[in-house]
C-alpha cells in the first residue's frame, strides 16, 4: 500500500463568501498540488473539500496521513462523525449535523484508505501546509469578480 501525505487547507475571504481549496499530495518524491474555489461558501465547507479533493485524487487504496490545521475537519473525523451517524446526522443539541454531505462524502471516501488525521497548527510555518493556504487563497483570487464577468460580457 502507498504512503501519501496529503495537506489540506481551505479559505474564506467572509463566511459566508468567496472561499477557496487547497490540497498538496506527496508520494516519496512526487508532489502534486490542487486548488479550486466557489463563489459562495463558507471556511468549514472548504476545510471539508479540501479533504475529499485529496482523497478523491488517490486512484488507488493508500496509506494516508491527512494534515490540515482545521479541528474542525480533524476533531470532526477521529472523534464526532461516528456519534453523528449514531444519533442519525445529530448533533448533541438535537440540531442536523451542518455540512452533512460532505461528512457522508469524506466516511465514504475514508473506507478505501488507511487514514491518519493528524492536526497541525496553521500558519506557523509548516511548509506543505502554508502550501496548501496560498493555493487556497490564490484559489479565490482568481474567481471571476462580478467587473470581470461584465468585462467579459462587453468584449463579446
Amino acid at each position: 500500500m502507498k504512503k501519501v501525505f496529503i495537506y489540506a487547507d481551505g479559505a474564506c475571504k467572509g463566511n459566508p463568501g468567496a472561499g477557496g481549496y487547497g490540497v498538496v499530495l506527496k508520494h516519496n518524491n512526487n508532489m502534486k498540488e490542487i486548488k479550486g474555489a466557489e463563489s459562495n461558501t463558507t471556511n468549514n465547507k472548504m476545510e471539508l473539500t479540501a479533504a475529499i479533493i485529496g482523497l478523491r485524487t488517490l486512484k488507488e487504496p493508500c496509506d494516508v496521513t491527512l494534515i490540515s490545521d482545521s479541528n474542525y475537519l480533524i476533531q470532526g473525523m477521529i472523534k464526532w462523525v461516528n456519534l453523528w451517524m449514531k444519533k442519525d446526522w445529530k448533533t448533541y443539541g438535537k440540531m442536523p449535523v451542518k455540512n452533512r454531505e460532505l461528512w457522508e462524502e469524506l466516511v465514504k471516501l475514508s473506507k478505501r484508505h488507511k487514514i491518519e488525521w493528524k492536526w497541525i497548527k496553521g500558519h506557523n510555518g509548516h511548509v506543505e501546509n502554508e502550501m496548501a493556504d496560498r493555493l487556497a487563497n490564490k484559489a479565490i483570487d482568481e474567481l471571476p469578480t462580478t467587473d470581470n464577468l461584465q468585462l467579459a460580457t462587453y468584449n463579446i
